[in-house]
């Protein structure tokens, strides 16, 4: 998993990653500590542009499912603002950690090249 938040992190429409398997992430020694295996498949960012590039990137993935579980085979996206947290006010949003610019990956089982290519296309357009 630290490959992707890795990869994602280094985009230019990216401002930040937050996954627990990352050295530098306030939960990275609980997630040692409790996920000797790794820290799981879900981690969040931050897309620059705010809520309609949130919007944009989740319309223009190909691989990726919006849906709002976890925990699939197949990878999954969620833009909380606009979705599963959309009846809150902006105050309410940015305080639950569902921000404008925040989107939420599920990682499944597909090849790493493909998300990483639908990721890098999806933010470019």
């Amino acid at each position: 998993m630290r490959w992707l938040s890795r990869s994602i992190w280094k985009h230019d429409r990216v401002g930040w990653v937050s996954y627990a398997g990352l050295p530098g992430n306030r939960y990275h020694a609980l997630a040692q500590q409790y996920c000797p295996k790794g820290a799981g498949g879900v981690f969040t960012f931050g897309v620059k542009g705010g809520y309609e590039a949130g919007i944009s990137l989740v319309r223009n993935l190909k691989l990726f499912s919006h849906l709002a579980n976890i925990g699939d085979t197949r990878s999954l996206v969620i833009h909380p603002a606009s979705t599963t947290h959309r009846q809150l006010t902006d105050a309410q949003k940015t305080a639950a950690g569902a921000g404008p610019d925040v989107v939420r990956l599920s990682i499944g089982i597909e090849d790493v090249a493909d998300l990483i290519a639908d990721l890098d296309e999806a933010l470019a357009a």
